[in-house]
Formats: C-alpha cells, structure tokens, sequence
C-alpha cells in the first residue's frame, strides 16, 4: 500500500536523523524536555485557571435569556468550525509554540467581557475562544506527541514512544486539571466573602430542594421573560463589585500564561529529527481534505462517540452539574467550593493513570472507569439532594476522576493510532468532542437534568462499545502479524 511505502520512507528518514541530532544533544536534555512539559503545564493551568473559573459560572450568573448558557454554546460551536478549518494552516504559518501564545491571546476578550456582560459582548467573544481553542488544542498534542517520540530517540529507545506518549500526556493534565481547583479556589474565595448586599432588596419564597433540585431540576421555561425573581433563594446573584474583582484577577492570569509559553518553551523544531507531520508542504485546503478524509479510517469512526461523550460530561459538570445541582442546592457563591473537588480529583486522575495502566493495561482500565461513571449517573439520578454542603464536593470528586481517565486515555490513544497525522487525528478529537459539548450547552434550558444524565449514559456505553472493538481488532491483528505500529500499552521494565 502507499501508505506503507510512506511510512517506511520516513521512518528511514527519521532514523537518519535520529543519529545526526543524538550527537548536537547533551545528557541534560531529557531534563530540558521534561522542563518544557512542565512550563507548559504550568501556562495552560494558569490560563485555565481563568478560563474554568469563570466558565463554572455562566449558567447561575447570566441568567437572564438563558445567556451564559448561549455564550458557552457559542464557544463550543465556533470550536466545531475551528477545529475543521483552523489547527493545521495555524500550525503551519506558527509552530505549535506560537500557535499556543496567540490562541492564549484570543480567550482574553472573553473574560474582558465578563465586565460589562451582554449579548453583545459576550457572544463575540465566547465565538473568539472557539476559534483560538482549535489551534490551541491541538497544537499542545501534537508539541507533547512529537517531544515523547524525542525523547525516546534520546533514550535510545529504552522506553517505548507509545508509552513515553501516555506519560507525558498525564504529566501536563496534572498540571492543566489543577486549574479546575486554582480557578474554584479563586472564586470561592472571592464570592463568598462577607454578605452579599443585593440579596436583601430580592424578594424569595423558599422552595423544597430535595424536589426541585438535581436529577428534578429543569430549567423554567418562563425564566426567559421574567429571569429577575427566582424563588429559590440559593440562585441570588453575587455583587457586581465581586464579579469584576474575580474578572481581574482571571485576565492577568491569562496574561501570564501567553508570556510563560513565549519565553520559557523551546520551538518544537529543536525535537523534529527532520519529522514533517501531516500538515507541512501542502496547502491549507489540501489539508481540510486531508481531516476530512481521517474520518474514513475505521478506528477513527469508532472513536467518535466515545470522544463526543467527552464533550458531553465535561460541558455537564460545568453547567447542569453547577446549576442544577450546586447553584440550586446550596447557592451561587458554593459552586467554586464544590469544583475545587472536581478539579483535585482529575489532577489525581492525571498523576495515576499512566502507572495503574501499565500495572493493568489499558483495556481494564477504561472498561473499569466506564462502569465507574454508570455508577456515579445512576446515583445521581436517584439521590435527593439535601443543604448538606459535603455531599456535592463528594459527587463532583467521584466525576472528576472517571473524566480525568478518559481524558488521558483517549488523547493519548489518538496519537498512538495514528503516528505521522496528529494533526488531522487531534482535530478530529476536538471537532467532536466539541460537537458533544455544544449539543449539552444548547439543549441546556430546554432539557430536564434527569433527561441529560441518561443521555449521557446511552453516549457513554455506544463509546465504550467502539472503543473495545479497536481493542479487539489490535489484539487478532497483534496474534497474526508482529512489528505492528501499535502495540498495547503493557508493564515495562525500564522507567523514565
């Protein structure tokens, strides 16, 4: 096949300049590697560190017109149309390196926006953050694919790329996922200091939230003409002085992560070995047609509903769960107190991953998380909630460390599958993970939580379904032919 005769040319390639750049590097340069992760760990949480903060509040702050809802649908569609159209053609005119300092720079409007928050305002710049987010995204995998392949080079091959790939795929989401804590942590601290003044001048009947909230909860149609009075006390708006604050803060930390990214990562040409990817020597529109034409292969197919379940629960925790659950519950000013759970637990998620997989094998471990996450939707969707503040941090955590698992595993399984196109397979990713998002912030005012959550279980299962059967299919393949480009992740003797 062609492909294979490619393949084979740039492996050899690769292997010629493998030698060539072995001898320019020194034995401190796995350490400069592994700095480089860490710097942009450091960046992407500091970014969304804002990001997350003051996206957990959308649905309960804007309320008015369902608009923080529309604002972040408009995020995840302009992300759709950036994912197919953007990634590749940015790359190439930037590098990753800078392709991630200026999709940093086009997520600023956004929190801008949250000073003076209108229609206006805020669904121009929610359509920014879209655009930024495709480059952005997969900019970072493949930078953090092609220095795990580099760094094995530099190892001479004592450990394996495609397990190199999975570790430092969980070395940046423990970083990224303690945003989720920073950003709540923030919030918490900022919203619930003193007394809220408006609250006095609102006139509230209490309301029984063991019946109203939770699985129970639906969005009142009639909210969109008369979104002032809620008669649920807990849904009573922060002081606008404490907003802008929290909006401050959030704008100089995306600020610093754009200056930490341009000054302290190195260009992702230092770690090429002469590797042109799938998005070098060819024009933009030749490679849309190039995306486009991965969804023709068949372990891609297979992995989109499993990715679009991703989008899914991620938009569910940041918008139904903080509602319809936290926000309804115990009150505005708490969402920040029960996502800094959510946030630890998928940071812990991240740092054991890659060592319970090779303990276990990917297989088990994926099968393990789904049955996991059907347990946690079937608790929700039977449970009353209560006023106890300890029970919504407990539920938060517990989705927090099933999310944190498929988000390694399946970034990482999109570039173990598909080595040379990255570009195309982690566009892909972020097309239909943000096409499941965008499908939950749309139907978010018109859907009932309970019915969201099954949703969400059918998605989840259809998934694992399509994943296993790559499974399947690499293991018969694995028995039948060896030197395969995809190996199972197993234990390994060699560590990092």
């Amino acid at each position: 096949m062609a492909h294979g005769t490619v393949e084979a040319e740039s492996n050899g390639s690769a292997a010629t300049a493998e030698a060539g750049q072995q001898q320019e590097f020194g034995p401190r340069e796995g350490y400069r590697i592994i700095k480089n992760i860490a710097i942009l760990g450091f960046a992407f949480m500091i970014h969304f560190t804002a990001f997350h903060g003051t996206s957990n509040l959308q649905s309960s702050v804007h309320r008015d017109g369902s608009l923080g809802a529309l604002t972040l649908a408009s995020i995840y569609g302009s992300l759709i149309l950036s994912n197919i159209f953007l990634p590749v053609m940015v790359i190439r005119w930037l590098g990753c390196k800078w392709t991630i300092v200026v999709s940093f720079i086009a997520y600023m409007p956004y929190i801008a926006a949250q000073f003076y928050p209108r229609f206006y305002t805020l669904i121009p710049a929610g359509l920014a953050v879209g655009f930024g987010g495709g480059p952005l995204w997969c900019a970072k995998c493949t930078y953090l694919s092609v220095i795990a392949e580099a760094f094995s080079v530099i190892k001479k091959r004592k450990v394996k790329a495609d397990y190199l790939i999975v570790k430092f795929f969980a070395l940046f989401f423990v970083f990224y996922q303690l945003a989720q804590v920073l950003g709540n942590l923030i919030s918490f601290s900022v919203l619930s200091t003193g007394d809220d003044p408006s609250s006095s001048n609102v006139t509230v009947r209490l309301v029984n939230v063991s019946e109203t909230c939770g699985a129970n909860y639906a969005a009142p149609v009639d909210r969109l003409a008369q979104p002032v009075n809620e008669t649920n006390t807990n849904f009573h708006q922060p002081d606008p002085a404490r907003l802008n604050m929290l909006t401050g803060i959030f704008l100089g930390c995306m600020a610093l992560a754009s200056i930490s990214v341009a000054v302290g990562v190195d260009s992702l040409q230092r770690y090429s070995f002469g590797r042109t990817g799938s998005g070098s020597g060819i024009s933009g529109i030749r490679m849309l047609i190039i995306t486009a034409k991965h969804l023709t292969n068949k372990y891609q197919l297979l992995l989109l509903p499993i990715t679009m379940f991703i989008g899914l629960e991620q938009a569910f925790i940041a918008v139904d769960f903080t509602a319809s659950f936290v926000a309804c519950g115990i009150g505005i000013s708490k969402i920040g107190y029960a996502m800094i759970s959510f946030g630890l637990a998928n940071a812990v998620a991240a740092a054991v991953t890659p060592y319970i997989t090779k303990t276990i094998g990917r297989f088990p471990m994926i099968l393990g998380t789904a049955v996991f996450h059907v347990v946690l939707i079937v608790f929700m969707l039977t449970w009353k909630p209560t006023d106890q503040d300890y029970a919504y941090p407990i539920i938060a955590a517990c989705w927090g460390l099933a999310d944190g698992v498929w988000l390694i595993q399946i970034n990482a399984l999109s570039g173990i599958l598909f080595p040379g196109n990255e570009e195309a397979a982690f566009s892909n990713f972020r097309l239909w993970e943000a096409t499941g998002s965008v499908i939950m912030y749309a139907t978010s005012p018109f859907l009932s939580t309970f019915t969201k959550l099954v949703c969400i279980v059918c998605i989840m299962l259809i998934g694992t379904v399509g994943y296993t059967s790559i499974e399947v299919m690499e293991y018969r393949l694995k028995k039948s032919a060896a030197g395969k480009r995809f190996e199972m992740i197993e234990p390994q003797d060699k560590e990092i």
